[in-house]
């Protein structure tokens, strides 16, 4: 079995996510109340093999994981998703393209 990081390393991460997905009201919060009453009632006293505590960290670990990826699944896509119609000089400099230009004017161009 891979080895655990330490609980208090997971409990800060979340409540980072947690900081950073709410703002500085977040200790008012109930999913405040829930992480920090479960990682209070999954403290380990003895130095023995439980379950219960190899589960609890496990979905810790995926709940920090959880709230990482979607904070920044909602960065990507509110940098690359599309914010409307856009005219053909902006699709091609989004590339590094330019039009091309007519040399000597034809009299149809402006």
């Amino acid at each position: 079995m891979a080895a655990l990081s330490s609980p208090l390393r997971v409990c800060r991460g979340i409540l980072k996510e947690l900081r950073a997905l709410q703002g500085p009201t977040y200790k008012r919060s109930l999913a405040y109340n829930y992480v920090m009453e479960q990682f209070r009632k999954n403290t380990v006293t003895g130095e023995r093999y439980c379950r219960a505590q190899h589960e609890a960290s496990h979905d810790s670990h995926t709940y920090l994981c959880l709230l990482a990826s979607t904070r920044t699944h909602m960065a990507l896509h509110n940098l690359y998703h599309a914010k409307g119609e856009i005219n053909i000089e902006q699709s091609a400099g989004l590339v590094g393209l330019r039009l091309p230009t007519q040399p000597g004017g034809k009299g149809w161009e402006k």
